[in-house]
């Protein structure tokens, strides 16, 4: 299925650009992909016994005026092929190629507690000197890293966590007995 969610968004990425609309598909995607991430849109959207013609009047009441007629219509198309597990990893990826060709990258950053305003802020700038784009920041809190951030961005993965440090500490240790 993955397959398929990255042929969708390509398909919609070669059209948003042929149309000189990727500024306004990236902001609808968003839109669209916000809304149909509610765990009620997901029950009617995976239900099977709803037709794709209810889903389809779902998604005309949802966002017709709201989305350009071409993202619309690629709703549609996923209901009437009965594929909408695909429909959230397409936007997801449709959002992450514009966001792509336009130069920005977001950042998926683990810490133990969440970052004050200037510490993101720093962060944010240090990141997009480094790979010179403009970076977006997802913070996520997880007690289970103690300290320092993860932080995966652009398909670098950085790791300044103390349970990385500590987990290599317990490593070297047991090498060092081993020897």
């Amino acid at each position: 299925m993955e397959r398929l969610s990255v042929l969708y968004a390509n398909a919609l990425f070669d059209l948003a650009k042929e149309k000189n609309t990727t500024d306004e598909f990236l902001d609808q995607a968003i839109l669209v992909r916000e809304c149909l991430q509610d765990e009620d849109c997901q029950r009617v959207l995976s239900h099977p016994q709803i037709p794709a013609s209810e889903k389809h009047k779902f998604f005309e009441n949802a966002f017709s005026g709201k989305v350009h007629t071409d993202l619309l219509g690629f709703l549609y198309l996923v209901a009437d092929k009965n594929r909408e597990v695909a429909l959230l990893p397409a936007l997801t990826k449709l959002i992450a190629t514009i966001e792509q060709h336009k130069g920005k990258v977001t950042a998926r950053v683990v810490s133990a507690s969440p970052y004050d305003d200037n510490q993101a802020q720093s962060l944010k700038a240090m990141l997009s000197r480094r790979l010179d784009k403009d970076v977006e920041l997802d913070m996520k809190v997880d007690s289970s890293v103690i300290g320092g951030p993860y932080i995966f961005v652009d398909g670098y993965h950085i790791d300044w966590t103390v349970k990385k440090r500590l987990r290599d500490l317990t490593i070297h240790m047991k090498e060092g007995c081993s020897a």
